[in-house]
């Protein structure tokens, strides 16, 4: 048998609000009006409200929202649709996806290149929404259109009026995939330090450098395709809006000469990590604290992480 404080701390890490905890331990046979039942409802919800930091679920659920934009990014991008309407339910209000169709790909590496990283998205989903389990949020609305046009103007990359349209061409394929990929980077790096559980940190850490890699891609083709004008552009936009002091962003170039910096790194070459709140700034295309929606979710992530 488990003992009861063993009982407590797992569903403490596999839920994310005390409604959750309950639904836990009713399901579990353990909510009642014994002395037991009551007493694990009253040590998990003490132990909630006294955690100075998000629950592990609260977490897991705010990687969940982010993994959800770019599985339907490469999911259309690649395939022409999005995510299988069984991969989008779940607690809070699901939303649809606005824009989005395949990419003409002229070169068939790149066509492998969007339906390898597609395939990796949809299985991020997927293990997300299997380690959550019934506390898993839903896919919340998305906006693949305006988003872009008004993070693109935002940079500098097109002129007020103008349109940009990620999908539209393997050019601008790259700079959408771009605007997404270092930041799953630096959100994942920034939400080990949250995480404690040794399976859920290790899965985070190998989704980390699954996200690397698909960095480490993208910025690699940027670079030999001659795009370090506009993806630089994108880069400093990234940083500003993030509202961090540091400068926590890097352009594929350095120095006037245009040498590679295909590995953005600070001085003791170790990642970049942004806070939930950072994150929070660039997908909602909107620096500053207090903000629930906006940019790519225009009605908000879904889970207790929701506020920049």
């Amino acid at each position: 048998m488990f003992k009861k404080t063993l009982l407590v701390d797992m569903i403490n890490r596999s839920s994310e609000t005390p409604a959750d905890r309950r639904n836990f331990l009713r399901g579990m046979g353990l909510l009642s009006a014994g002395a037991v039942g009551a007493g694990l409802v009253g040590t998990a919800t003490a132990e909630s409200a006294s955690a100075a930091t998000p629950s592990e679920g609260s977490v897991l659920n705010f990687a969940l929202n982010l993994e959800y934009l770019e599985a339907e990014f490469y999911c259309y991008a690649a395939y022409g649709h999005g995510l299988a309407d069984a991969l989008a339910t779940g607690t809070g209000t699901q939303g649809g996806v606005t824009g989005g169709h395949r990419v003409p790909f002229k070169s068939k590496a790149m066509r492998y290149y969007a339906e390898e990283i597609a395939n990796d998205e949809i299985a991020h989903v997927k293990f997300l929404r299997t380690a959550l389990g019934s506390a898993a949020v839903s896919r919340p609305a998305i906006n693949l259109q305006e988003s872009f046009t008004g993070a693109a103007v935002a940079a500098g990359v097109i002129k007020q009026g103008e349109t940009f349209d990620p999908f539209s061409s393997e050019a601008f394929f790259l700079l959408g995939a771009f605007l997404f990929e270092d930041v799953g980077v630096t959100a994942y790096k920034g939400a080990a330090p949250l995480i404690s559980t040794p399976a859920y940190l290790e899965a985070a850490a190998g989704i980390l450098a699954v996200e690397a890699y698909h960095s480490g891609i993208v910025r690699t083709l940027l670079y030999e395709n001659g795009l370090d004008a506009p993806t630089n552009l994108i880069s400093d936009a990234r940083d500003a809006l993030d509202g961090a002091g540091a400068d926590k962003d890097q352009g594929i170039t350095v120095g006037s000469g245009g040498r590679a910096n295909l590995v953005p790194t600070d001085a003791n070459s170790i990642a970049f990590s942004r806070t939930p709140q950072e994150v929070l700034n660039i997908v909602y295309l909107t620096p500053g604290t207090g903000v629930t929606k906006g940019g790519f979710y225009p009605n908000g992530l879904n889970g207790e992480i929701a506020t920049s």
